[in-house]
């Protein structure tokens, strides 16, 4: 592809990302990914009537909706003709979403896209065995009070009984935070490092609203209640070391991994506004960044940590943008756990991990603090899985136009040991 022709990201924006069941607890995820579609085309200034697709991810969809980009098109009140596709890749979905929106584009296929995603945690409904299920659909079926009598009497008490919604994996039986607590074993990451990186980038992001630097791209959402939202609802300046120690580990009795240096359970939707650069100049649009490359890895999770999975993805991603690790000028890495990131910085900066695993000669490269989510990550912003990839993206390009630097690294781990990384460049 000619320079001319790179893909842009025109435009993104993102709803604040608050804890599941409070202030967004009233509001679908169409409502909220309607939102974010609507300001992104707004603040563009694009013809609606341009765009081909929308392509959006979500985890959790609602039942009643399932094709939530179709759903968020019809709340967003943008032309029904745009075509609608919804993508799951767990928590790397509107990185997926995002991706494919690019390889669409570059392929010809499509001019235009919307891509991005959403979740509701809130939205998420308890769930009943298949036993209850059929229990229930059978019961319906019945034709008069007799029949009906006579099902009641195989009724059992534990039918009533949901199953807890939660993040399992099925290959392993261990639930992503137990996943994350053994890896924080594996790689030799205690709890007081934990601690520190998460109290850390609670004061990043902090300081990153005080000074302005999220009113660029969060956009205010107003609730059901005539409430106006307009910032993101975790974060805790005022927390201290002291006060995270007091916690108790809460996957195992001897872990490491608590409410404080964990992402929280999150309501929120992001979006971007993808093109060739040449169409932006056609269309008379300023762009603010090009995606250089995207790049997804897949680990054992029998045999590998099941978070690790971006590090498998960053040499691809390096290699197919023609860059090196020290080329790169920030990294935003999702924070499922601090002790999912201070792992994955142990494996990039091991020479041994790379030969025994990546079979690189050397180690990727040193992780400088410096340069890494210095607005604060997913610990304290929230982490609402279908949307956390447009989150990061549109975070690390505004990061790149503050500080005036050029390349940014988007890392994302995911379920099933699933790993992206894209990596773009500020314009």
């Amino acid at each position: 592809m000619s320079n001319s022709d790179r893909i842009v990201v025109v435009e993104g924006t993102r709803t604040p990302f608050v804890r599941a069941r409070s202030v967004f607890a009233n509001m679908a995820a169409s409502t909220l990914g309607g939102g974010t579609l609507k300001e992104t085309v707004a603040r563009s200034g694009i013809d609606p009537k341009l765009i081909d697709e929308i392509l959006f991810g979500i985890v959790s969809p609602p039942a009643e909706g399932s094709n939530i980009a179709r759903e968020a098109l019809f709340d967003s009140g943008l032309p029904s003709e745009i075509t609608c596709t919804t993508i799951n890749r767990y928590c790397a979905s509107a990185a997926e979403a995002i991706a494919v929106g690019v390889a669409k584009i570059s392929s010809g296929q499509i001019d235009i896209a919307l891509a991005g995603g959403v979740e509701s945690i809130s939205s998420v409904r308890a769930l009943f065995s298949l036993e209850a299920t059929n229990f229930f659909q059978d019961f319906g079926k019945a034709k008069n009070f007799g029949m009906m009598a006579g099902h009641l009497a195989k009724f059992k008490m534990k039918y009533m009984t949901p199953m807890a919604p939660g993040i399992k994996e099925p290959t392993t039986g261990l639930t992503m935070g137990q996943s994350a607590d053994l890896m924080a074993r594996h790689f030799g990451v205690g709890r007081d490092e934990q601690d520190r990186y998460a109290l850390d980038s609670h004061k990043k992001a902090h300081a990153a609203w005080e000074r302005g630097f999220y009113k660029s791209h969060v956009i205010p959402v107003a609730t059901p209640d005539s409430k106006v939202i307009d910032r993101d609802t975790d974060i805790r300046a005022d927390s201290t070391l002291e006060k995270m120690g007091k916690l108790k580990p809460i996957f195992y009795k001897d872990g490491t991994i608590t409410a404080a240096n964990a992402s929280p359970l999150t309501d929120g939707a992001s979006s971007v506004l993808l093109m060739k650069e040449s169409r932006s100049r056609e269309l008379g649009l300023k762009p603010l960044a090009v995606i250089r490359s995207h790049a997804a890895a897949a680990i054992n999770i029998k045999k590998e940590p099941l978070l690790i999975g971006p590090v498998y993805a960053i040499p691809k991603a390096l290699k197919m943008a023609g860059i090196s690790w020290n080329d790169v000028d920030l990294v935003e890495m999702h924070e499922a756990f601090a002790a999912q990131v201070l792992s994955s910085i142990k494996a990039i900066e091991s020479d041994t991990f790379a030969k025994e695993k990546l079979g690189l000669s050397s180690a990727i490269g040193k992780v400088d603090p410096n340069k890494f989510n210095l607005n604060g990550g997913s610990i304290p912003l929230g982490h609402p899985f279908g949307a956390t990839g447009g989150r990061v993206m549109i975070q690390l390009i505004h990061a790149l136009r503050e500080k005036k630097k050029n390349i940014g690294l988007i890392s994302i781990c995911a379920a099933g040991g699933l790993g992206t990384v894209t990596i773009v460049e500020a314009l």
